[in-house]
């Protein structure tokens, strides 16, 4: 897991089948990479959150066979960065 801060929404008209409805943020890690997440949360920008990564970040999502390899798991509430 790493802790990532949520910078915005990705939205995307045109998908795979593999990504549903699934809601989309772009993420910032601690190196300043931005990456794109799965947020089956509902984190808005700024938040600073918990992720999984790899073939493990399918079962944080509802549905296991969403095509995702980095997924929000959670909003951290308390955290001096």
């Amino acid at each position: 897991m790493e802790i990532m801060r949520v910078r915005g929404d990705l939205v995307c008209s045109q998908r795979v089948d593999g990504l549903q409805h699934a809601s989309l943020r772009v993420l910032e890690n601690n190196k300043g990479v931005l990456l794109v997440a799965t947020d089956p949360v509902g984190v808005p920008p700024g938040k600073w959150v918990f992720t999984n990564v790899g073939s493990a970040a399918r079962l944080a999502m509802p549905d296991v066979t969403t095509m995702t390899d980095l997924t929000i798991c959670g909003i951290i509430d308390d955290w001096d960065a």
